[in-house]
């Protein structure tokens, strides 16, 4: 028998300005965030409390906000190039990276630096990427049937890899030390 919920007969707890900017700092102290993320993490506090301050809510997350930027808590152009290096490095593409950049609310003059940094590495990561998932010259034995192939292709257009560059690595043959040494070389790669 599912068992039925019920409203909770608890009142929503008092939030003002004071308790606004203490839950900013917990939050900061364990999350590397953005300011945006941030944000949304205090309005989202204020719309399960009952905000009690005579200041406006969204005013009082803007002043919490700015006070962690100058504390130096925030820093979004530090916050993108973390966060683009640690996704490079998991083997995910440039298109990827920009995709989350945006919808962790970073702007396009904080991002730019780790985006350039991402593009740079883009054909090392798509190596990662393929060494990882055991696709083209890292697989374990060589796959000839195409459905596979485009599956993996679509693997990596998920991924946020240039499709062209795909085929690339997948085009190389199992066990071809040559061709991948090349594509190490214009990876970057030792």
């Amino acid at each position: 028998m599912p068992r039925r919920r019920f409203p909770s007969d608890r009142s929503r707890k008092p939030l003002g300005a004071a308790k606004l900017d203490e839950l900013a700092l917990a939050y900061v102290a364990r999350f590397e965030t953005s300011r945006a993320k941030l944000l949304r993490y205090l309005s989202r506090k204020i719309r399960e409390s009952e905000w009690t301050d005579e200041r406006d809510a969204m005013a009082a997350c803007e002043a919490v906000a700015d006070r962690m930027e100058a504390l130096r808590f925030l820093d979004d152009r530090q916050y993108a190039a973390m966060r683009a290096g640690a996704m490079t490095r998991r083997g995910l593409g440039l298109r990827r990276v920009k995709a989350q950049l945006f919808v962790d609310g970073i702007a396009d003059a904080d991002s730019g630096e780790a985006i350039a940094e991402a593009g740079g590495q883009a054909v090392a990561a798509a190596i990662g990427f393929a060494r990882r998932r055991r696709f083209g010259p890292f697989a374990v034995r060589t796959i000839d049937d195409p459905q596979v192939r485009e599956r993996q292709v679509a693997a990596f257009a998920r991924a946020g890899h240039d499709l062209a560059l795909a085929r690339r690595i997948l085009a190389v043959p199992l066990g071809d030390e040559a061709a991948l040494a090349a594509l190490d070389d214009a990876a970057g790669l030792d």
